[in-house]
C-alpha cells in the first residue's frame, strides 16, 4: 500500500483561523494565485478562477479566459513552481502532470473536523500523475510570494499536457464547487534531453518513476 501521512492543522490554527472567519465570511475560504509555470488562463487579483476541479473552469459566474501560454521544461528537470497564497487558511499544495485536464487525479478525500474541511492525507511516495504533495505545509500566514523546486520525472516527456497546482485548505467550510481545494492548471511540454529517444514515458501513464523530491524556498 502506498504511504500517507495524515495532516490536520494544529488546535490553535484551527481557533485563530476560526475567530478569522467569524469577523470576516470573505476569509472562510483561501486563494492562491499560479505565478509560474505561466497559469493556462487569466486570474484576477485574488487568484480566480480557481474553485472547481481539476483547473478552475466550471466556477459559477466566472468563466475561464485562456492566455494560450505554454512553458517548456526538459525530462529530469528541476522547476521552480511559484504562488502567492492570497487569502490564508492552513494547508498545502500538491502537484500533477497528466496528458490533459480529464487524465488529471481527483481530489483526495478528507476527514471533517471543527469545520468540514479537516483534514486529508499527504501522499509521501507520490506516483504518476501525482508528481508532488505536501508542499509548502503551513498554519500561519505566508509574508509573500512562495517558490518550492520540484524535480520532474526523469522519464516523462510530452506536448502540451496539464500541470495542475491544487491547495488543500483545512478549517474553513466547501466552496462551491470545489469542496476543501483550489486549483489551477499550466500548459507545459517536456522535451526528452538531448540524446534521449523521443518516445519516453508520457504523462500519467505507467512509465513513470513516480513523485519528484521536493524542497522549498520563501521570498518577500
Amino acid at each position: 500500500m502506498r504511504p500517507k501521512a495524515p495532516w490536520r492543522a494544529p488546535a490553535a490554527a484551527t481557533l485563530a483561523a476560526a475567530a478569522l472567519a467569524a469577523i470576516d465570511p470573505a476569509v472562510a475560504h483561501a486563494h492562491f494565485a499560479l505565478l509560474e509555470p505561466a497559469c493556462y488562463s487569466e486570474q484576477s487579483n485574488l487568484g480566480d478562477p480557481q474553485k472547481s476541479a481539476p483547473c478552475g473552469q466550471a466556477d459559477p459566474g466566472n468563466p475561464i479566459e485562456l492566455t494560450g501560454e505554454v512553458t517548456t521544461y526538459v525530462q529530469g528537470q528541476t522547476i521552480k513552481l511559484r504562488i502567492d497564497e492570497t487569502i490564508f487558511h492552513p494547508g498545502h499544495y500538491r502537484v500533477s502532470i497528466a496528458e490533459n485536464a480529464e487524465s488529471l487525479p481527483p481530489d483526495p478525500e478528507v476527514t471533517p473536523g471543527a469545520t468540514p474541511c479537516g483534514s486529508t492525507v499527504i501522499e509521501t511516495d507520490p506516483q504518476l500523475p501525482l508528481v508532488a504533495d505536501g508542499l509548502l505545509v503551513h498554519t500561519s500566514a505566508f509574508t509573500g510570494e512562495q517558490t518550492v523546486e520540484i524535480k520532474l520525472p526523469d522519464d516523462l516527456t510530452c506536448e502540451n499536457c496539464t500541470l495542475q497546482v491544487s491547495e488543500f485548505m483545512s478549517n474553513h467550510g466547501i466552496n462551491n464547487p470545489g469542496g476543501c481545494f483550489y486549483h489551477h492548471c499550466a500548459t507545459v511540454t517536456i522535451l526528452p534531453r538531448e540524446g534521449e529517444p523521443t518516445g519516453a514515458g508520457g504523462a500519467g501513464g505507467e512509465s513513470g518513476e513516480g513523485g519528484a523530491a521536493a524542497s522549498s524556498s520563501v521570498s518577500g
